[in-house]
């Protein structure tokens, strides 16, 4: 079986997250190492880390990892945003570091109206001057987006083109969110139809490329283009296209990280992490 664990709050300071995961025997957890909607960052403290890795530890917690800021815009055709994104993804990649964290994910970012094949140069540009600067070690996750708009990294195509044009490979591999890819036009609730999405994955992407899922179910339709998240089975996925993921023996080990509602729902005061982690855990592979 994969990994499972969610995407968690850092209020309070990061070792709060980790403190959560381990509340709900999660194997790994994902976190922010700023304020999302924010350019400053606010140091991270000696105590910071301390207390963080040794949460980590205790809680017996794999592949802790983080999702940068959605400000950032590798493909960005403006010049002040994208080398404000060079410096903001040099910083995160830093931070990781710091936190001793196995991954980073990156939203390829969209070139607007300035198409696919300069979006992709761009993002190889970024990529390949954060990757000679930074100081750290931590690999980026690209992750597969849904297409909104003109955002890049909604075909399989496309984040295999950013490896392969990559000076360093070897610090990039894909996060396959599962709203993302259905959004996108990739179907996986049957089994036959998941197997061919599947071996796209693997032809353009290589499935050995692949660090990292993210588990949603989709509000909207397939093709949709829309990133809507929703809980484990209550979208347009159902809970056959997440047996087909977590009983895939291809992806044993990986990490998978929800990112579903956190119950902002009028008077919901369920634990939906606690949930939907439970019905991923009783999803057993289908009978031969």
């Amino acid at each position: 079986m994969p990994l499972f664990g969610a995407h968690l709050s850092i209020a309070g300071g990061y070792h709060k997250a980790a403190e959560a995961a381990a509340a709900l025997k999660m194997d790994c957890v994902q976190i922010f190492t700023k304020n999302n909607n924010q350019w400053r960052a606010k140091p991270i403290t000696e105590e910071d880390v301390s207390l963080f890795r040794e949460a980590v530890e205790g809680a017996g917690l794999s592949y802790p990892c983080a999702h940068t800021s959605y400000l950032l815009n590798p493909a960005a055709p403006d010049d002040e945003l994208w080398h404000k994104s060079i410096d903001g993804l040099i910083v995160e990649l830093e931070r990781a570091e710091q936190l001793g964290l196995a991954g980073l994910v990156l939203h390829p970012g969209s070139p607007k109206d300035r198409g696919e094949e300069f979006g992709l140069d761009r993002i190889t540009q970024c990529l390949d001057r954060v990757l000679a600067k930074a100081d750290s070690e931590v690999p980026i996750w690209l992750e597969a987006t849904a297409g909104q708009g003109s955002h890049l990294g909604h075909r399989f195509e496309q984040l295999g083109e950013l490896l392969k044009r990559s000076a360093r490979p070897k610090r990039l591999a894909v996060c396959i969110d599962t709203c993302h890819i259905f959004a996108a036009g990739y179907p996986i609730a049957d089994e036959t139809d998941y197997e061919q999405t599947i071996a796209e994955l693997d032809h353009h992407v290589g499935l050995s490329n692949v660090a990292a899922f993210h588990l949603n179910d989709s509000k909207k339709e397939l093709g949709s283009r829309v990133d809507r998240h929703e809980h484990i089975g209550q979208g347009k996925i159902g809970r056959e296209g997440f047996r087909n993921v977590v009983t895939d023996s291809r992806f044993d080990s990986l990490p998978m990280y929800l990112e579903t509602p956190k119950g902002q729902r009028e008077k919901d005061d369920k634990d939906w992490d606690a949930v939907n982690l439970g019905l991923l855990r009783r999803l057993k592979p289908r009978a031969r």
